[in-house]
């Protein structure tokens, strides 16, 4: 079902295959290019060398989010294939050090695009239940690409003049298999196509991506996710089909009953507000203003979103398994398409957006015939028009109820429905009515992210009493917790064009206005940004990359030759096949975190690896302070070394990028990735332009010292600060970052 979405991530993550590639090889080329230009009493250039490819990905970084933004993810992913195939026959011409130094820039180049965007464009293609594993995919490959190339660099390090050009020449190969993929087999982005209103390619792509024709579910999903930062709350309710709770229960329960409404017509439930809180809404309370943090929360400084996140994990543990059981009846708005050829051309080269070219006389009625007609359909010129009043109002609504249909289908386990959204989560929308200060009642719709809280059940195995009365007698029913905003597209001012309903109108205009700067100052996103700038602050001076880049001269300098002196090998060699070693034990391990990512969590990952890292650094700051004997030295040195990387790669290396991928509202996604990216960078360029002159002042004890001091600020923050998103649709992630931010900004 998901072959496609696993396909194309695998083609995107060549991009970080070739920057472990391009990682590795100057790690074991650069021990030759200091002997020929005689660098060896200059670590500044050696170090800058190695670090231009950082400055070159930090220069393009600042303008990819913008760009991917506005010309798309695709286009950015062929131009860094393009930069590393260049850079790859400069580096093989490179007559001296300045030649050299801008073919390190223009690789730089190719490895920022990669970087920052492959992680955005896997996330914004797979589907929430495999989007941690996919999403996981960059660091294999990576991990990956560093083994083939320091094999590579191993083999030639035995000939009796290894030549660095060829080693650095070689990425240009990879690249051309890169770049024809990016041609002819990567689709762009559907969350980037719905957002510039290119609605018929966004279903193409992603009924390409789930292998299924229906993916109307997600399309009304990915439209609705191009709002940012609406008024959100968390309601609570019991939700029923129409007939089983619309039971005369007296005037108080017809007052405060509400009808929810599917995207097919004809599919309508009940539901009522829960007297009393879920997990979820006394999670809320902890940062809502009904109380205090401090008093409600039981952790000191732990902020209230990990809490907010953690009590839907909590209540629904499959829901990573592809699973659902709630609503598994709502239909497909989009599925219109199938059978009224003028909806299916929904493009703004092709239809223009007025009410009257939404054909909607498939009428209402409860027949299997009109499960594919629009959800409303426009009777009148107004929405204030009898036939969209509100339904606790009245009973006949243009949206029939399906009075014999059922709200459940079958048990638990049952395969998601078309309207499902991913990790337990479906998609609604119900009528809502309030009074201006004139007294004037103004309607509108509400956007509902609905979410199971217990399992379905009769009237006896009853979650909570109903108000007004006693469960019906018959019947299925499900407790929820819904996320309630303002549809992203139904805004007073498009209320004016008399739109078909919720999600149908065209979104292209609101799309043109694009990211706005101002949305960066909205309290969700500036929350994410926080988190997401943060956590790769610390991954970055954690130290990997310094580790990484000279893990031959950190091998080499700890005595690894010893181990190797018996079978006749060269230091360099030496060092370079023990790092080749190394990323070879890293593969397993990232297969590993690919495994647990959508099953354990990435907070969980996090959690349990850091403190490995913890302790692996503090065995090397001791077996480089005690005299322990070469031999010990250098086998404590090793293994160290490679425990630090494996737990590296499981926890501490990729999750960071997979959260800024997923944490940031689609019209802004971009601009916010580049500024965690621009981070990314910049912690980089210090680490890894310091660790030579850090080397030769306090030597690798000192060195390893401060990365651990790091990384147990590193286990502090995330036990703190950063949530689990596991399983979650993408929108529905940045919808509790807006309602936590705002509830906690008010406190």
């Amino acid at each position: 079902m998901t072959r496609g979405a696993v396909l194309v991530a695998i083609a995107a993550s060549i991009g970080n295959l070739l920057q472990g590639w391009d990682n590795a090889t100057i790690a074991g080329a650069v021990l030759y290019i200091k002997k020929e230009f005689k660098l060896e009493t200059e670590p500044t250039v050696e170090g800058l060398i190695v670090a231009m490819s950082l400055i070159g990905a930090t220069i393009i970084t600042t303008f990819s989010g913008a760009v991917s933004d506005w010309i798309g993810r695709r286009p950015i992913l062929i131009l860094s294939s393009v930069l590393y195939f260049l850079s790859g026959l400069v580096m093989l011409w490179s007559p001296n050090v300045h030649i050299l130094l801008l073919a390190r820039l223009i690789d730089g180049f190719g490895i920022g695009l990669a970087v920052t965007l492959v992680p955005l464009y896997i996330s914004e293609t797979a589907p929430p239940e495999i989007r941690g594993l996919l999403n996981t995919l960059p660091q294999f490959s990576g991990s990956g690409g560093m083994f083939l190339s320091y094999c590579m660099v191993f083999g030639m390090s035995l000939m009796s003049n290894p030549d660095w050009r060829l080693m650095l020449g070689v990425l240009s190969i990879p690249s051309l298999v890169y770049f024809a993929l990016t041609i002819f087999y990567l689709p762009e982005s559907p969350r980037w196509l719905v957002s510039k209103g290119r609605m018929v390619e966004a279903k193409k792509v992603l009924q390409r991506l789930r292998g299924r024709e229906d993916v109307s579910g997600e399309m009304a999903l990915l439209v609705e996710g191009l709002g940012v930062g609406g008024e959100t709350s968390i309601e609570e309710y019991i939700i029923g089909p129409a007939n089983e709770l619309a039971d005369d229960q007296g005037e108080t329960a017809d007052k405060e009953k509400i009808t929810l409404y599917g995207p097919e017509e004809g599919l309508s439930w009940v539901a009522r507000p829960v007297k009393g809180q879920s997990a979820l809404g006394s999670a809320l309370a902890v940062i809502s203003h009904h109380g205090s943090m401090e008093s409600q929360s039981n952790i000191p400084l732990m902020d209230p979103l990990v809490t907010l996140f953690g009590s839907v994990h909590e209540k629904l543990p499959e829901m990573g398994s592809m699973r659902s059981t709630l609503f598994p009846n709502f239909g497909s708005m989009f599925s219109v398409a199938e059978h009224q050829p003028r909806t299916e051309q929904w493009d703004e080269e092709s239809l223009q957006r007025e009410g009257e070219d939404y054909a909607s006389d498939a009428g209402g009625g409860d027949s299997d015939d009109n499960l594919q007609s629009p959800l409303l359909s426009r009777q009148t010129t107004s929405l204030e028009g009898k036939d969209i009043a509100p339904p606790h109002a009245v009973h006949e609504s243009v949206l029939s109820i399906r009075r014999n249909s059922s709200l459940m289908q079958g048990n638990a386990g049952e395969s998601v429905s078309s309207m499902g959204i991913g990790g337990g989560w479906q998609l609604a929308w119900k009528w809502s009515e309030r009074e201006d200060a004139d007294g004037k009642k103004e309607g509108g719709f509400k956007r509902i992210y609905l979410h199971q809280e217990g399992f379905p059940g009769s009237r006896r195995g009853s979650l909570v009493s109903l108000p007004g009365g006693e469960v019906p007698e018959e019947g299925e029913f499900v407790q929820a917790a819904a996320l309630v905003s303002q549809p992203a597209l139904f805004s007073k001012e498009l209320m004016e064009q008399h739109p078909v309903g919720p999600a149908m109108v065209h979104p292209s205009e609101a799309a043109a206005k694009g990211p706005r700067w101002a949305d960066l100052l909205e309290p969700g996103v500036r929350h994410a940004l926080f988190v997401g700038v943060a956590i790769q602050i610390l991954q970055q001076f954690a130290g990997i990359n310094g580790v990484l880049y000279y893990t031959p001269q950190i091998l080499e300098q700890a005595g690894v030759e010893v181990l190797l002196a018996n079978i006749g090998i060269s230091s360099d060699s030496s060092s370079i096949l023990i790092s080749a070693l190394t990323t070879l034990l890293m593969l397993p391990s990232i297969g590993i975190a690919m495994r647990l990512m959508d099953i354990s969590g990435r907070r969980f990952l996090l959690l349990s690896t850091i403190p490995i890292l913890i302790a692996s650094l503090l065995v090397l700051v001791v077996s480089n302070l005690v005299d322990l004997g070469t031999v010990v030295h250098a086998v404590l040195s090793t293994v160290s070394v490679i425990a630090y990387f494996c737990c590296f790669v499981m926890g501490f290396g990729p999750i960071p990028n997979i959260l800024c991928a997923e944490i940031f509202p689609t019209r802004v996604r971009g601009v916010c990735i580049a500024i965690c990216a621009l981070t990314f960078w910049f912690g980089d360029i210090i680490v890894t332009y310091t660790l030579p002159v850090m080397l030769s002042s306090i030597g690798l004890a000192g060195v390893f010292g401060i990365y651990a001091c790091v990384c147990i600020i590193s286990l502090v923050f995330v036990f703190l600060k950063v949530p689990e998103t596991k399983g979650m649709p993408l929108e529905v992630i940045t919808e509790f970052f807006a309602v936590g931010a705002k509830q906690a900004a008010k406190n």
